[in-house]
């Protein structure tokens, strides 16, 4: 065998080999030195990231096209531009009013007034960057904040966009933009704050280690004070305990008595009860109402924030709750009206989606199936028999579907989220020794789930009374009963939908 000498190039890679043997070596010895180095931040996820950009892409689906078309099918044809117009400026303006003030309203610390609204310490994204985080609902996981902020935007878009549907027909378009201007800050902000605003679980739980591990009575004392401060830290239903996965309260509730407070004080259609009112297009409303079933799925299952079993839990539920409250109301009506409807199978839906909004991440499978089947009767009782008793004209039934599917998926959440019926049961972050799992008490969490069902009827309903008001002394509800009659889509935008 032959030794070669090695050339000035070997020696530089076998010195180079030399000190990289070295750093691992040293690096090591000071693993061993220093075991309690503090641990690396948490980092996202790639598929929690695609998830939720996909889940707001979902979402925002929802209101353009989905919502969009589905109301738009069920008015007349001289309004029919007016309502996509309306959906698609409100989807707009919410989006640079939630870029602005918006976010932070609803998701950032309020100093005193925590419980109630944030503040604007996010104010035009102030602090917010591509390396900034948002935690999950899993202890050690987060999120781009950013994506959280989009998907968030999502939500504070459709939301007021359902209330169109109620006054549909028969408002100025100046007088929408400016009361949902109103509405979004003075109502929307504020609610999710209650609802939404939430500590991190990796704060909760390391003020929870701190107190078990304290030793002596200061320390404890110390340690109570700090975990009081951080579980404080909440909106108020939230440290209430009350349960809202993705927006029965927040959203459907919310939206559904301020169209009814619209409906009302706006006053009913010219012609209401006498002249036709037919939609004119099921057509339009089918398409419109499979884009929501399908975002849904956004809306629910990316309310979870990440990409796990509860997120397929929720996408689950939204399914069969959905096709069980179709199937519920289309037999519904069939026995009532001696007639199956694509109207009626096309509102089931929608309101089983609304039903199991709350409850998709908590209740199981067929506790869902059970609601959605449930829903359905109750809203056909409100849509036909309660609205015609009353004679208010909630034009698409808003208020209906909307509101009662709302309150009563809001409830039913209170019980199916219990583990005897399938459900996921409590989730207590100070709990460090038992995965989180808290204790469900019935009577207990049914005051929560009606405390937060009454608060967001009284705030949003005796709110939106008064912002209607303050709108209609500054630019005026409605156009004159010449201009509605001639539709809106022409006084208003001076275009039709329909040009044939």
């Amino acid at each position: 065998m032959t030794f070669k000498r090695p050339t000035r190039a070997g020696w530089a890679a076998l010195a180079i080999a030399t000190l990289c043997v070295a750093g691992f070596v040293d690096v090591a010895f000071a693993d061993d030195a220093a075991p309690a180095a503090a641990a690396a931040a948490p980092v996202a996820n790639k598929g929690d990231v695609a998830w939720m950009l996909t889940s707001s892409a979902l979402v925002l689906m929802m209101s353009i096209p989905g919502l969009a078309l589905f109301y738009g099918g069920l008015v007349r044809t001289k309004n029919m531009a007016s309502v996509l117009t309306q959906v698609f400026a409100i989807v707009s303006m919410i989006g640079v009013t939630w870029t602005i003030y918006g976010y932070s309203m609803a998701f950032s610390d309020g100093g005193s007034m925590t419980p109630w609204v944030g503040g604007f310490s996010k104010a035009f994204m102030h602090g917010i960057d591509a390396s900034s985080t948002a935690a999950t609902f899993s202890n050690g996981v987060v999120i781009p904040e950013l994506a959280y902020f989009v998907f968030q935007m999502t939500f504070a878009m459709i939301t007021p966009a359902l209330i169109v549907g109620a006054f549909a027909e028969r408002i100025k378009f100046s007088a929408v933009m400016l009361f949902i201007l109103l509405w979004s800050t003075v109502i929307y902000y504020p609610i999710a704050h209650w609802v939404w605003y939430v500590a991190a679980p990796d704060d909760v739980a390391a003020a929870a280690k701190a107190l078990a591990a304290a030793t002596d009575a200061a320390a404890k004392t110390a340690a109570q004070a700090k975990l009081d401060e951080v579980t404080g830290n909440v909106g108020w239903l939230a440290g209430a305990g009350a349960l809202d996965f993705a927006g029965g309260t927040v959203v459907h509730i919310n939206a559904g008595i301020a169209g009814l407070v619209g409906a009302l004080i706006i006053g009913k259609r010219t012609g209401y009860g006498k002249d036709l009112m037919a939609p004119h297009s099921l057509t339009m409303t089918m398409i419109g109402a499979s884009l929501l079933w399908v975002g849904w799925f956004g809306f629910n299952a990316g309310s979870n924030l990440e990409a796990n079993g509860t997120t397929a839990l929720a996408f689950v539920n939204t399914m069969v709750a959905t096709a069980g409250a179709a199937l519920s109301w289309l037999l519904c009506e069939w026995m009532v009206k001696g007639k199956p409807s694509l109207l009626g199978i096309c509102s089931g839906a929608v309101a089983g989606l609304v039903a199991v909004t709350p409850a998709s991440g908590f209740a199981g499978p067929v506790g869902a199936l059970v609601l959605g089947l449930v829903v359905s009767p109750i809203c056909l009782f409100f849509v036909s028999t309660v609205k015609n008793a009353l004679g208010y004209d909630d034009a698409l039934d808003v208020f209906g579907v909307h509101c009662i599917g709302g309150i009563v998926g809001a409830l039913g959440t209170g019980i199916l989220v219990n583990p005897a019926l399938g459900g996921v049961g409590i989730t207590d972050y100070t709990n460090i020794t038992g995965n989180n799992a808290g204790t469900y008490d019935l009577v207990t969490q049914m005051i929560a789930q009606g405390k937060a069902v009454l608060a967001t009827l009284i705030w949003s309903g005796v709110g939106s009374a008064i912002l209607y008001k303050i709108v209609d002394l500054i630019v005026g509800l409605r156009p004159s009963v010449d201009e509605e009659r001639e539709g809106l889509d022409i006084t208003d935008h001076g275009e039709r939908a329909y040009n044939m």
